[in-house]
């Protein structure tokens, strides 16, 4: 199961590096939002396997199989919208997500578990804005509703990670009280 789900983000990786040149002007902007979909739903399964098979926190385990399970099917489909629209091949991630998957490789314990969580909020928050913007201002139909199925599943996500994140915190410091208002 762990090598199909490898395999899925990296057959998406192989399809959706950047549109064709031929398509640069045809897909304009939803050609750009096709290429860092790809990049962060690969970026989203491999985060997700470190946390289930890293953390040390069983929401945070069974928070990135979700991760796991959820963007290999999104990115399967988006591969396949990609194909469609004349996509050429990658090999990689952006150099950005290689970057912070990389960081959270290096990472252990409580200290991956604490960062994975606060950047999937901050990266699901990104990531309903980009697709509730493409969902009703794309100008390609396919990509508007590809972009329109999946904000609901982000959205769910989003507020799973920043439940999450919360309790990871508390966890973290469960004897520091917050500082009083003032």
């Amino acid at each position: 199961m762990r090598k199909a789900m490898f395999l899925g983000a990296t057959a998406l990786a192989l399809v959706v590096a950047r549109p064709a040149a031929a398509d640069d002007k045809k897909l304009g902007d939803d050609g750009k939002f096709l290429k860092e979909a790809a990049s962060g739903g690969m970026l989203e399964v491999k985060l997700g396997e470190l946390a289930r098979d890293r953390s040390t926190d069983p929401q945070v385990r069974k928070f990135g199989e979700r991760m796991v399970t959820d963007h290999t099917r999104a990115n399967k489909e988006l591969m396949v919208l990609a194909e469609r629209k004349g996509m050429v091949p990658a090999r990689e991630m952006s150099k950005k997500d290689q970057k912070m998957y990389d960081e959270m490789l290096a990472m252990k314990g409580a200290e991956f578990d604490r960062a994975y969580m606060h950047h999937m909020v901050q990266d699901h928050e990104k990531d309903v804005e980009e697709f509730n913007r493409e969902s009703t201002s794309a100008q390609d139909a396919d990509i508007k509703a590809f972009a329109a199925k999946t904000l609901p599943t982000l959205k769910e996500h989003l507020e799973m990670a920043r439940r999450v994140a919360k309790e990871v915190d508390t966890h973290a410091r469960p004897n520091v009280k917050s500082p009083p208002s003032r």
